[in-house]
């Protein structure tokens, strides 16, 4: 049975899984044509930063559920052979959902997930960034609320349907699980130089600076190896 696929984002109190909450989760099923859209009681003040970007209030949590209680009315919406679908969803969203469910011991289903961040930079390399919101203007999709979470999904359905066209969930996974060979420089001030021009004190200082740790980078570091220059 095909995976049936799910757009989901949340808004945190910070940048920081390990630490941050979630205080709010929302998600779109296209296939059933239902949303899900729930603010969450973090336990610990919103701050101020946070709120300058979500808009979320202390005051507009207060009364909410713990996400004891959501993460389990999120499990029910998710039911089934699904794949959650998120913008930055490996560097992001996925962990502010594990750590969550395991910091109020509520098992996480074995959820497929899948990151459209990363299928941008791959399939979309002509362009100078790949935020959701560029991505929305590159599309021309009407503007939304930004930074909320149900707003944000339903941009990003309709900015991954584009984005794939008719390809299958199936398809897309084995795509991008497919060894790309970067030419180069995708990102940066050197972006759009061939990697062998890159110098190699700015290589250098990507390593130093953590860069080719991340998973989004681990094919350029790869090619940077074969190159030598690593």
């Amino acid at each position: 049975m095909p995976l049936r696929p799910i757009f989901y984002d949340t808004e945190t109190t910070g940048v920081r899984s390990d630490k941050d909450r979630i205080i709010e989760i929302a998600a779109f099923d296209p296939l059933l044509n239902r949303s899900f859209e729930k603010l969450v009681n973090p336990g610990c003040p919103i701050p101020a930063e946070a709120t300058a970007i979500h808009h979320i209030t202390d005051e507009m949590v207060a009364n909410s559920p713990s996400f004891n209680q959501i993460g389990q009315e999120f499990i029910e919406f998710c039911e089934g052979e699904v794949v959650l679908i998120a913008h930055n969803n490996d560097g992001f969203d996925m962990h502010f959902l594990r750590n969550e469910f395991s910091r109020h011991s509520l098992l996480m289903p074995s959820w497929n997930f899948l990151d459209s961040l990363k299928w941008a930079r791959r399939y979309r390399p002509d362009l100078p960034r790949h935020t959701l919101q560029f991505l929305r203007e590159i599309y021309q999709i009407a503007e939304n609320n930004a930074h909320r979470a149900l707003d944000d999904v339903i941009v990003l359905h309709q900015v991954f349907s584009y984005m794939t066209d008719d390809l299958n969930i199936e398809m897309i996974f084995k795509l991008l699980n497919k060894p790309r060979e970067i030419h180069h420089m995708p990102f940066g001030k050197h972006q759009g130089v061939p990697l062998k021009d890159v110098p190699r004190d700015y290589i250098k200082w990507l390593a130093g600076s953590g860069a080719f740790d991340k998973a989004e980078n681990a094919e350029l570091k790869g090619c940077f190896e074969k190159l030598g220059y690593i």
